[in-house]
């Protein structure tokens, strides 16, 4: 049986549309179905999709609120308006302010949406403590439970099997604080938490980073000057495992760092590079839904004018290709960690150009500084080395010697 629910004119239901206009558009460079079409109309969700054994029907396109901060009521208003019904934040969001955004906004509607909260933990991590800190995500979000509770991005298998999470679930669930529990990850661990966590049915639902770049399939025929390759070619196996066990399967970072001003020129019929990206990962049978950063009215239009589609359009392929050109020589495949152990002072390259990515590609400095605040170690440590030592340590060719040092500039 079907898991989805498709409304009227959506692609599924206007196959025969799709085909005849996908055959007038093909000869059109950078061509996508029009805004505003019978066949894509953008401003609300079309498809909502059973997230595993939750028995949950959510939105495809669902709201992703790392940014969300006091005064942005109106957008999860919208976003609600919209059909959205999948909310997804975490205690580390602007240090807790998403959560209570979010709970003012879903007050007295509690019913009609579902709610994931997240928090990063470490391998001796105490049960108690993870309790208390629940606690707090329920009294931010104004509620008694969250529908799914995870542990948040994961890069050890050792935190995925800590005995001591694993008793807080049980008695979580059993108090009624949490239905659901799972874990998110977008760093170079991520394949061996998921495989771990599939193999000992530790999760309901996964979020875990799946854009086109990541996606082996999207480099098959590409031409030779295109010098770098997937490196997570194990991510389609292990979201079919997850499928296959009936785990709910989010994506995020599914942009590639989101530089959507970078592809605007490039952007035909009103189809955008974002609803490309979009389109590309849910056009994986394996996904749900793509849980996106939605920080303006504009972003949710556009996000949600991916909504309902289960294959690329014609061409969203070129528009792809054309933003990892552009965006090959700057942007940090978290996912690949390739890097790590390179820096002799211990600096975590990857993740200081994570905070890079919210910072140059996100336009959004205020949490780029919060994430990078976080780590341990910083790139402190940078501003006096030569650089030598990981200059070449990026298999994708980024020049590591030259972005880490100004991050801390930018972010300290």
């Amino acid at each position: 049986m079907s898991t989805e629910t498709n409304l009227p004119n959506t692609p599924a239901a206007n196959r025969r549309d799709f085909l005849r206009w996908s055959a007038a558009a093909s000869a059109l460079p950078f061509a996508a179905p029009a805004i505003g079409s019978e066949i894509v109309s953008p401003g609300e969700v079309k498809r909502y999709v059973k997230l595993g054994r939750t028995g949950h029907e959510i939105s495809d396109i669902s709201f992703g609120s790392s940014s969300l901060r006091p005064g942005q009521e109106n957008l999860v208003h919208l976003a609600m308006d919209r059909g959205i019904n999948y909310f997804d934040t975490a205690e580390s969001y602007t240090r807790g302010q998403s959560e209570t955004v979010i709970g003012r906004a879903l007050k007295g509607k509690r019913d009609q949406v579902v709610i994931t909260s997240k928090i990063g933990t470490k391998a001796d991590g105490k049960a108690d403590a993870f309790m208390r800190r629940l606690e707090g995500s329920l009294r931010r979000l104004q509620t008694d439970y969250v529908d799914v509770y995870m542990n948040h991005a994961v890069n050890d298998v050792d935190v995925v099997a800590n005995p001591e999470w694993h008793a807080f679930v049980a008695k979580a669930k059993e108090q009624g604080k949490m239905r659901y529990s799972g874990i998110s990850g977008h760093a170079g661990r991520l394949i061996e938490c998921l495989d771990y966590a599939f193999d000992n049915d530790l999760v309901d639902v996964v979020l875990v980073a799946h854009n086109f770049g990541q996606d082996p399939k999207f480099y098959e025929g590409l031409t030779k000057d295109f010098d770098f390759v997937a490196n997570q070619q194990s991510l389609p196996r292990v979201l079919a495992k997850g499928k296959a066990k009936n785990v709910g399967i989010t994506v995020m970072k599914t942009l590639r760092g989101g530089r959507l001003n970078d592809m605007r020129p490039y952007e035909t019929g009103d189809a955008t590079f974002a609803q490309a990206a979009l389109r590309w990962v849910l056009s994986n049978p394996h996904v749900d839904a793509a849980v996106i950063t939605m920080n303006n009215e504009q972003k949710i239009e556009e996000y949600l004018g991916a909504s309902g589609w289960r294959e690329v359009a014609a061409g969203d392929r070129e528009l792809l290709e054309r933003y990892a050109h552009l965006n090959r020589e700057s942007y940090c495949v978290n996912v690949c960690n390739d890097c790590e152990g390179a820096c002799p002072y211990g600096v975590p390259i990857a993740e200081v150009l994570r905070t890079r990515m919210y910072a140059v590609d996100y336009q959004d400095t205020a949490q780029a500084k919060e994430e990078y605040a976080l780590l341990e170690t910083n790139a402190a440590a940078c501003l006096s080395c030569s650089g030598e030592p990981c200059a070449k340590a990026c298999t994708h060719g980024i020049p590591i010697d030259r972005l880490c040092g100004p991050t801390h500039r930018l972010l300290a």
